[in-house]
């Protein structure tokens, strides 16, 4: 497995409580790495620590080789990550289209920055290649607040890859899916792997022991256990934790 980001004892703490604490691990190239664990067992801010939105008290972040520690997230981006959020965090009054052309303007070269957005050949194109992709062709001209909660929640993806990331961060995409649009959303998660590597937050263990290569489970702001799917569920301490002994 060739990693693409390396995290090595990562930690912060919070008026003396450790939100994270000494957490490890590796996520390789074009797999699915999911973290699960109980509310509040810290893996919204570990994520908040990975892409630069928090800086880190302790530990490494290494992105594509690179110690890429405590930069912020304009830098990360920069670097090749993306990332999409646990509330759903869209232009609401603007349409499908313009979301999408606004975050892949990230693709043009930096000669062609502040050209008017119609020159924008290589951004615009970027966008026709999401719209496609995720199957908006009918919704770009709408409302980014008009669509429903599963649509909004897949554009919500297609935002945080216009800027074509090497690692992508999703933080609970099917929370408050349908079954059917669950179903839906896991099958794409599982297509983006081919070209992007995946980093996954995921209360859906369906979902999780689905679509993962690789899972990561955080109790109260330390890793629990690591491995394979069918091996992190058999785990004794596991099941005490997360699974309630299922």
């Amino acid at each position: 497995m060739t990693p693409i980001l390396e995290i090595i004892d990562l930690g912060v703490a919070f008026g003396g409580i450790r939100a994270v604490d000494g957490v490890s691990f590796v996520a390789g190239q074009n797999a699915i790495t999911t973290i699960i664990g109980p509310n509040g067992a810290g893996k919204s801010t570990l994520f908040n620590l990975i892409s630069g939105l928090i800086r880190p008290k302790a530990g490494r972040v290494v992105l594509g080789g690179v110690d890429r520690t405590g930069s912020p997230p304009h830098l990360m981006q920069r670097a090749g990550l993306g990332r999409s959020f646990q509330i759903t965090n869209l232009f609401f009054e603007l349409t499908v289209f313009e979301n999408l052309r606004l975050a892949a303007q990230r693709v043009e070269p930096t000669r062609r920055f502040l050209l008017p957005t119609g020159r924008s050949r290589h951004a615009l194109a970027r966008v026709g290649d999401l719209i496609e992709r995720f199957g908006l062709q009918a919704k770009t001209g709408e409302l980014a607040g008009a669509l429903s909660h599963g649509e909004q929640r897949r554009l919500e993806i297609a935002v945080a890859l216009a800027a074509e990331p090497s690692i992508l961060l999703l933080d609970e995409p099917t929370q408050g899916m349908s079954h059917a649009d669950t179903a839906e959303a896991a099958q794409l998660i599982r297509d983006l792997s081919r070209d992007v590597t995946i980093l996954l937050i995921e209360h859906d263990i369906g979902v999780v022991m689905n679509i993962s290569s690789h899972v990561v489970v955080m109790h109260q702001g330390r890793k629990l256990a690591e491995g394979a799917p069918s091996v992190v569920r058999a785990d004794p301490s596991v099941k005490a934790a997360y699974f309630g002994n299922a």
